[in-house]
């Protein structure tokens, strides 16, 4: 018999029956809507499997005074304190060597202030980080955003603090990458609220950054977004654990599955000068008239006014079923993600602290994870936190604790160096989204129409609590909470 083997002729025949089928699922992906996504049978690189396929990010290299300058230049962050010393481990800060609940490696004494830092750090390593613009799904823009408002906000002069964000822009739209997509396919990070970069030309805090019509057409990332703008959107605060394994986050779930739970509720801050409006005054009085609470005490503080050691704010918040979570200087605080990563049920008392604030990340029903008491009620003296923790089930409480232990990993950022991790992060949740979102905006753009996934104004909000597939908003029971 004669061994098998193949002709030209047949060579040619397979190869083009490929190609036919290729080109027929193709077609039907036009017709489909789906032209951008390219079929499987194209997906891939150098003759592989192209794991990046419609992932690719281009990075900008930017001149030095938009990041390294500002870094460098960090004893001008605050005039308070050394801010310096955060800047180190990838902006992760120093190394937590005192022991205590936190584990032997991987904790840090993170600044919430250096999430600029540790994005752009773990942007360097991305797996799909492109050297060709071209081949890219969506465009970082690696601006210090934050780090140059810390150093600019006390000046009187408003054309001062807007020098550099306006150079930024500048440069920007001059890029042959920009005109693309006028900036519809970019994207940055900003560590403070997004308050700080909407100021008015009449004056006021902060800076105008995300008033300039080229920003505006960009996805903005920061740890608090506005519920009432488009086109940003926030991410988790960083808070003091970041693993380098997967086996580092199975084994803290797993310790804080087991973790004796001694108190009923916690608040790990301390007044503010709107204490009474937030309801922190009255967390206080009633915390302190319990048994089964307990705050921070003098230990834990450091000589930074309101600044506490993570160990004992981590072990306060690890010994009890529910933490408190009040409005900070702004709606929301990093004790949030703290508590998160303590397997402590959240206490909310406005929904802006965490329900139309981090949509890429928590369950759309609150009630899953969290406990929501309103704010008015506590100040009021209407409601009694304890009597309203009481009351629910134990078997519901070790519900809410599971899910919250199980959103441990998608509000963490893992080590930069840390490869091969199964769990995605906040940081690989928030680039999926943003690639996502402008996919869906490039889809439209080839249609001839601009992609709406929110608006302007007091409903935008509504958009972003949507259920995938609906686009209809209507009353909501958040709507007595929420006002422009």
């Amino acid at each position: 018999m004669k061994p098998f083997s193949w002709s030209t002729e047949k060579y040619v025949a397979v190869f083009l029956f490929v190609v036919l089928w290729a080109l027929i699922f193709y077609s039907t992906s036009l017709q489909s809507g789906d032209a951008l996504k390219p079929p499987a049978f194209f997906s891939f690189r150098f003759g592989r499997p192209d794991r990046c396929a419609g992932r690719y990010v281009y990075m900008y290299d930017l001149p030095p005074r938009f990041n390294a300058d500002l870094a460098r230049d960090c004893r001008r962050l605050s005039s308070s304190t050394d801010m310096c010393r955060h800047l180190v481990n990838d902006g992760f800060g120093p190394a937590i060597t005192d022991g205590g609940s936190l584990p032997e490696s991987g904790a840090y004494a993170t600044d919430q202030y250096m999430l600029d830092l540790i994005f752009h750090a773990r942007m360097r390593r991305y797996e799909c980080l492109t050297a060709d613009p071209a081949a890219a799904t969506a465009v970082y823009v690696p601006f210090y955003a934050g780090f140059d408002l810390a150093m600019n906000m006390d000046k009187s002069d408003l054309s001062e603090r807007d020098a550099l964000p306006q150079d930024m822009v500048d440069w920007l739209v001059r890029r042959p990458e920009w005109h693309a997509m006028g900036g519809r396919d970019h994207f940055m990070l900003a560590s403070r609220p997004t308050w700080d970069f909407l100021r008015g030309p009449d004056g006021g805090w902060g800076n105008a950054l995300m008033t300039y019509p080229a920003i505006r057409n960009m996805t903005v990332l920061a740890w608090e977004a506005s519920p009432w703008h488009g086109n940003d959107f926030a991410v988790p605060f960083p808070s003091h654990f970041h693993p380098t394994s997967d086996a580092d986050v199975v084994s803290w779930q797993s310790r804080m599955r087991r973790q004796e739970r001694r108190l009923l509720w916690c608040f790990a801050g301390g007044s503010r000068p709107d204490s009474r409006k937030t309801g922190r005054n009255q967390i206080i009085e009633q915390c302190g008239r319990s048994s089964r609470c307990a705050m921070l005490g003098k230990a834990a503080a450091t000589k930074t006014p309101g600044e506490y050691l993570p160990s004992h704010a981590m072990r306060l918040l690890e010994s009890a079923e529910f933490c408190v979570q009040p409005r900070g200087d702004s709606y929301t605080r990093k004790s949030t993600f703290d508590s998160i990563l303590a397997g402590c049920i959240p206490v909310f008392l406005h929904p802006i602290s965490a329900y139309v604030q981090y949509t890429w990340y928590l369950p759309r029903d609150y009630r899953t994870y969290s406990v929501f008491i309103p704010q008015a009620d506590v100040n009021g003296r209407n409601a009694s936190i304890e009597e309203v923790l009481k009351k629910i089930p134990p078997a519901k409480v070790a519900q809410m604790r599971e899910e919250v232990i199980r959103l441990i990993p998608t509000v963490m950022y893992r080590d930069p160096a840390a490869k091969g991790m199964k769990f995605k992060d906040a940081f690989d949740i928030a680039v999926e989204r943003v690639i996502d979102r402008v996919a869906k905006r490039r889809r439209a753009a080839v249609e001839g129409r601009e992609w709406q996934d929110s608006v302007d104004g007091y409903d935008s909000w509504k958009y972003d609590l949507l259920e995938d597939g609906h686009k209809e908003i209507g009353p909501h029971e958040f709507d007595p909470y929420i006002s422009m």
